[in-house]
C-alpha cells in the first residue's frame, strides 16, 4: 500500500506542477494582450497560477498554503510566464492561445483541487466546490487585475466545465479509488467540454435585459 500512496502523491504533485505552468502561461498571455513589462508577466502569470489553489487551501484550513510549503512552485510560475514576454509575438492569435492554455489549466486544476479536498477528508460536495474554486478563481484574479471581462460570470462554458470535471472525479471515487484512470476521465470531461465550447461556440443561457430595465426610471411620456 505504501508504494501505491507514494505513486499517487507523485502523480498529484506532477498534476499540480503541470497546472501551475499552464495557468502561468495563460496569465502571461493576458499580460501580453495588455502590453505589460516582464515584471507584469511574472506577476499576472503567478497570480493566475496560484490564486485558485491559495483560496482552496485557506478555505480548507490548510496552512501554510501549498506554495509557501514548497517555494519551488513559485519558480515554476516564473519559469513558465517570463519566456512568454519574448515568445508571445510569435503567435498569430494570442487570444486563441490564451483560451486553449486556460482550458488546459482549468481541467488540470479541477481534478487537482477535488483530489486535494478529498485527501483532507472533505465531503463530496466540498471536494467538487474546491475543484471549481481551484480551477476558476486564479483566472478571476487575472481578469480583475488586467481589466478583462470575467469568463466565470458570463455565458462561456468555463466554470461549468470545471464543475463537470470535478463531479466526474468525485463520482468515480467508489469504483476507481487508485490509479490514474479517474483523473484521466475527469480531465477529459472538463477539457473536452471547454474545448467543444471554444471550437463550436457553445454557451449557456444568459440574462438579457428587456428594452426598458425593470429598475430603470419610469417612462416620462407615460406621465399625464
Amino acid at each position: 500500500m505504501a508504494p501505491t500512496i507514494e505513486i499517487l502523491q507523485g502523480a498529484y504533485s506532477a498534476l499540480e506542477l503541470a497546472g501551475l505552468a499552464v495557468f502561468a502561461v495563460s496569465g502571461a498571455l493576458t499580460a501580453a494582450r495588455r502590453e505589460m513589462d516582464p515584471f507584469g508577466f511574472i506577476v499576472i502569470g503567478t497570480v493566475t497560477a496560484i490564486g485558485g489553489g491559495t483560496i482552496r487551501d485557506l478555505l480548507l484550513g490548510i496552512g501554510p498554503v501549498f506554495w509557501v510549503q514548497k517555494p519551488v512552485y513559485l519558480w515554476v510560475c516564473v519559469a513558465a510566464a517570463l519566456p512568454v514576454f519574448w515568445l508571445a509575438r510569435l503567435l498569430t492569435s494570442r487570444y486563441r492561445a490564451l483560451l486553449w492554455a486556460d482550458a488546459l489549466g482549468m481541467a488540470l486544476f479541477a481534478v487537482a483541487g477535488a483530489e486535494k479536498a478529498l485527501a483532507t477528508g472533505a465531503s463530496a460536495s466540498v471536494a467538487v466546490t474546491m475543484g471549481v474554486i481551484t480551477a476558476a478563481f486564479g483566472g478571476v484574479l487575472r481578469d480583475i487585475l488586467c481589466g478583462e471581462r470575467l469568463l466565470l460570470l458570463h455565458k462561456e462554458i468555463y466554470a461549468t466545465a470545471a464543475l463537470a470535471g470535478a463531479l466526474t472525479y468525485v463520482a468515480l471515487q467508489p469504483v476507481a479509488q487508485e490509479g490514474p484512470e479517474r483523473a484521466v476521465a475527469a480531465f477529459a470531461v472538463a477539457f473536452g467540454l471547454r474545448a467543444a465550447a471554444i471550437v463550436f461556440g457553445w454557451s449557456i443561457p444568459h440574462y438579457r435585459r428587456p428594452d426598458r430595465p425593470l429598475d430603470g426610471p419610469p417612462d416620462q411620456t407615460s406621465r399625464s
